[in-house]
């Protein structure tokens, strides 16, 4: 009877966990380039009473064991990185990845980190920087004060058209990274994304080639939370806890009823 309130109690846990994973997708459902999490769940060790296959006699084994689980546990919170949906604006710097990658950005302590947030702008030395944070997108591109249009291409090239010269002037060249396991990224936040052991080395490639994805000019890649689902997801798991509440309630029951007849 004991045992049935630990294992309650694991489930509440894990329940708590998962609202908590479902609460922050809804939080970035306007998010650009947020990507959403699911939880990942595991049942704990069990409690061997009879071996599968034991002896129950001397000519005889047994069929199947007694083996009582202790609850549930989330093991890992997983990102989804399928394609959100296009959303365009017109911006010449604001830019979108149809495909796999991510942008590389120069963060203020030397380290890389990557996103899939295109919004970008320049700052007052003409680098071209994130508009929210204003760090700068390798590999790093300055634009001539004296430029009309920025022009990107969807294989990265970056381009600027000036008022006194008609021909368009190439000043840069932008990379698309890959990982082996876009899964093992490290989300710290700006919509930003840290390499780890698992996610494997980055890779830069040239935007649309060899697997890796285009560049759009002008349109942003929004979250790809589904409201719809992550709703139905939520009352999922508002009705798993309320019935480990229950089961609590009813050991409680139980327990007290016990103890009145002592």
């Amino acid at each position: 009877m004991f045992s049935a309130l630990w294992i309650s109690k694991t489930g509440l846990d894990a329940q708590q966990t998962n609202i908590s994973v479902t609460s922050n997708n809804l939080a970035n459902a306007s998010t650009v380039g947020y990507k959403k999490s699911r939880a990942i769940f595991e049942d704990l060790l069990y409690q061997n009473v009879n071996q599968p296959g034991g002896r129950s006699s001397a000519d005889t084994t047994l069929p199947s064991g007694l083996m009582l689980g202790t609850g549930a546990k989330v093991v890992a919170t997983q990102k989804q990185f399928s394609q959100g949906d296009v959303n365009t604006t017109g911006n010449s710097l604001d830019l979108m990845i149809s495909g796999r990658g991510f942008f590389e950005i120069q963060m203020p302590d030397g380290s890389t980190a990557y996103t899939r947030n295109g919004q970008f702008t320049l700052n007052e030395e003409g680098t071209i920087v994130t508009t929210g944070s204003g760090y700068a997108l390798l590999p790093e591109i300055q634009v001539p004060q004296n430029a009309r249009s920025i022009t990107v291409s969807s294989d990265g090239q970056v381009s600027i058209a000036t008022a006194d010269d008609a021909a368009a002037q190439v000043v840069g060249q932008l990379t698309v990274t890959t990982f082996i396991n876009e899964a093992g990224l490290e989300p710290v936040g700006e919509n930003l994304f840290r390499e780890t052991q698992a996610s494997g080395a980055p890779n830069q490639g040239v935007a649309g080639t060899d697997g890796v994805g285009k560049i759009t000019q002008g349109s942003l890649e929004v979250s790809n939370v589904n409201v719809t689902e992550e709703l139905v997801n939520l009352i999922t798991a508002q009705r798993v806890y309320e019935m480990n509440s229950k089961v609590l309630s009813t050991v409680d029951e139980m327990m007290g009823a016990l103890t009145q007849r002592l």
